[in-house]
């Protein structure tokens, strides 16, 4: 496939692919943007059945990445990379290490980070080769664990749309249905519970289902039952694409606020949300915690400035929901608009510093 033929080619500055015979080392960077700062975005290592695949998804990826990291108000672009190759068979120094010299070459422009495929004890490889690299623990810099940040944003969010749809500052007594109950989905999970919201709750991990209804009061559902059990809240926090054209009518939340990417299985479903009159907070924004983790190992910020961009993410939300009720478009248009805007803005303010 030819790149600028690409679907999912949206001028992006930059698509680069590296190909290390010694080490077998495949690997794509897709530079979407860089209007507000260096792009910044994870490192996918996943086993593309083609190459066409494995672009599709750079390309997608690092213009998500754009919009993130703009919404979020952070100072880095939007970018991705992804490692061609099986991450249970693939994965040795030798090819980190290639690996990180492709993103040296790029000078600086990427900053990588961890995604699907790539752990924590990666990343200290991938980092003996390259200071271009943030997202996990590093000595005498700010913790990379995002998952703690990611809930407390989720949190703030789902609070943001709860009063905007329901006029009221606390979940107490609402039913919330939580699906996932991971570090993000058990961090909001226990957050709720302390407000005295009543929880419904599915994760194929039994043990957490356990956890949770012993812990928590909560009830435990199927994975099934949960995208449309009865609630008022539903908070997706494992699977993407679920709500879809199946799921949707049979919502009986008017709230959807959770940290789980892509949840929208399509764009329009945004609009078939708005027209079910649900409340649906868009999932780049309101999970925008873990990146706003990574941001601080770059900017060297506290943990109380961490803590304050964080929270901020519910001013956020309140203004697309704002917005969105004023022209009548979906939260998630609205959302990727304001991106937009932010993005438009650094290009010109570049162009009037050069």
């Amino acid at each position: 496939m030819n790149v600028f033929d690409s679907h999912d080619f949206d001028h992006h500055e930059e698509v680069a692919f590296f190909d290390d015979k010694a080490t077998g080392m495949r690997a794509i960077i897709a530079v979407h943007s860089t209007a507000l700062g260096p792009a910044c975005g994870g490192t996918r290592m996943y086993p593309y059945a083609t190459t066409d695949a494995a672009l599709t998804d750079v390309l997608r990826l690092s213009r998500g990445m754009s919009y993130k990291n703009a919404i979020a108000d952070l100072p880095l672009g939007g970018g991705k990379a992804v490692l061609l190759g099986n991450p249970a068979t693939d994965k040795s120094e030798a090819r980190f290490a290639a690996f990180a010299r492709t993103v040296n070459a790029l000078g600086g422009r990427y900053i990588t980070a961890m995604d699907v495929g790539v752990v924590p004890a990666d990343m200290p490889v991938i980092a003996r080769y390259t200071k271009h690299v943030a997202g996990y623990d590093q000595p005498g810099k700010a913790g990379g664990d995002s998952g703690p940040a990611t809930a407390l944003g989720v949190f703030a969010g789902l609070k943001s749309a709860v009063k905007h749809r329901f006029a009221t500052d606390t979940t107490k007594g609402m039913r919330v249905a939580i699906q996932g109950l991971g570090k993000v989905g058990m961090g909001v999970a226990k957050r709720l519970h302390a407000e005295g919201a009543k929880l419904i709750v599915a994760d194929t991990n039994m043990a957490a289902v356990k956890e949770a209804v012993e812990t928590l009061g909560a009830i435990a559902a199927t994975p099934d039952q949960i995208v449309t059990c009865d609630c008022d809240v539903l908070s997706p926090n494992a699977l993407g694409a679920i709500l879809n054209d199946q799921s949707i009518p049979r919502l009986h939340a008017k709230v959807v606020a959770g940290g789980a990417n892509n949840q929208l299985a399509r764009d329009h479903h945004g609009a078939m949300l708005r027209d079910a009159n649900v409340l649906y907070a868009p999932d780049y924004v309101i999970n925008g915690g873990g990146i706003i983790r990574v941001a601080a190992q770059i900017e060297n910020w506290s943990d109380a400035e961490v803590e304050r961009r964080v929270l901020a993410i519910a001013d956020t939300l309140t203004a697309i929901f704002q917005r969105a009720d004023r022209d009548g478009e979906a939260t998630s248009v609205i959302a990727d608009r304001m991106a937009e805007e932010r993005i438009a803005r650094g290009k010109t303010s570049a162009k009037a510093a050069e």
